[in-house]
């Protein structure tokens, strides 16, 4: 076996039914990354499996490895739209070369059969779909790739890349038997770029309510985090200089910064140009912050883009005040005032102020916390959601075992 088989089989054994009436259903999940990775996705579907484990299902994870690179040479051709009008970009290169990659993977590693896919990234998606065509695929979009690109200067709005990343939007929808996404505000973003908005399907991200335990605490100095890659998408930057506002204000606080990315030299340098630096820890990458995230009092996102946003249903599971932007799936976790505050994006001035609220008044801060942790745990539980995907797949069953 190589290093790096990724199929994950839920428990020890092919799960049989015993018994008159029972049904065993073959699922598989397609991710892109591996479920170690940070974010909504990969957080989600391993803890699956759990809820899955049962006589009536069995449930694979399958993932292209970072190591699979370059190796697939397969033809790509794509019913809706033609690939080749955008083929100049180096971007629409390098995905249409991971596309080989992972149908050249898929082939080398599958072979078993399934009664359903239900693929994460449209890469998985798409490829699956080449080497299954019988097999019914349901395909979640979590993000925009496109939106996350064009904010954080990689590619121009309206460019190749763009129009052919929208493109892929039609395409998923041609090959799959049901698109689903995360969020009515995503599923809206969606509408112009495919050929049927109204039968998207929404059912947001879960998350395993076990792995987030709050811990009463108190700090005499209001700690800040945010969890996060760090990408101009992100808006990091709005939310430096908005701490400085606060520093300026005499307000105390400790912002605890969460996460790496390409943009973390150039923040570690603007904290330093805004005084604010000693108020700030950059712990770069971390694979479990949901184990310390408790400690904190505050969670604050300045995103620019965000699908979902699941890391303010995690903060909200942890038990900490909300502070977000009114941008994607956001607004849809925090009703503004109620369980958590919102602001524009770029609006550093409001951001400061809705800081304010929340670090100089503990008793609304806790109001905040409590609330947001309400409507996570019932909302945004994994069993709701593993409930939810039960009956969808079910509508999808290609027969019984008894």
């Amino acid at each position: 076996m190589y290093i790096y088989h990724y199929i994950i089989i839920a428990g020890s054994h092919r799960i049989q039914g015993n018994c008159k009436g029972d049904v065993l259903m073959n699922l598989l999940q397609a991710l892109f990354f591996p479920p170690e990775q940070p974010g909504g996705v990969s957080s989600m579907i391993p803890h699956l499996q759990e809820r899955f484990r049962s006589n009536r299902w069995e449930m694979d994870l399958f993932w292209l490895p970072k190591r699979i690179r370059g190796k697939g040479r397969e033809e790509i051709v794509f019913e809706t739209f033609d690939w080749t009008l955008y083929g100049e970009s180096p971007v629409v290169q390098k995905y249409i070369q991971t596309y080989r990659d992972y149908i050249w993977w898929t082939k080398l590693r599958m072979s078993k059969k399934y009664d359903l896919i239900h693929a994460h990234h449209p890469i998985a998606g798409l490829a699956m779909k080449k080497i299954y065509p019988e097999v019914p695929l349901i395909q979640t979009l979590h993000s925009s790739y496109e939106r996350e690109l064009i904010l954080n200067g990689a590619i121009v709005e309206g460019g190749l890349e763009h129009r052919f990343l929208v493109s892929i939007y039609r395409e998923l929808e041609h090959v799959s038997d049901r698109l689903m996404t995360v969020s009515r505000s995503f599923a809206e973003y969606l509408a112009p770029y495919i050929d049927q908005p109204s039968r998207i399907g929404v059912i947001p991200n879960g998350f395993d309510e076990k792995r987030f335990k709050p811990v009463p605490h108190d700090n005499d100095i209001p700690q800040l985090v945010t969890v996060t890659r760090l990408v101009p998408a992100k808006g990091i930057d709005t939310l430096f200089k908005a701490c400085a506002e606060l520093k300026k204000r005499n307000l105390e606080y400790v912002l605890h910064i969460i996460g790496d990315g390409p943009s973390r030299a150039e923040l570690e340098l603007l904290a330093q140009n805004l005084g604010i630096y000693n108020e700030t820890i950059f712990y770069g990458y971390t694979l479990h912050p949901e184990e310390f995230m408790p400690f904190f009092d505050i969670f604050v996102l300045p995103s620019r883009a965000e699908a979902f946003g699941s890391v303010f249903a995690e903060a909200a599971l942890s038990c900490l005040a909300l502070v977000g932007t009114s941008v994607g799936g956001i607004p849809e976790q925090i009703e503004d005032g109620v369980n958590g505050l919102l602001v524009e994006p770029d609006d550093e001035l409001a951001l400061a102020d809705a800081l304010e609220k929340v670090i100089s008044d503990p008793g609304y801060r806790y109001e905040l916390s409590r609330s947001a942790w309400d409507k996570a745990k019932s909302q945004y539980s994994l069993t709701r959601v593993a409930n939810e995907l039960k009956k969808t797949y079910l509508q999808y069953q290609q027969g019984m075992k008894g």
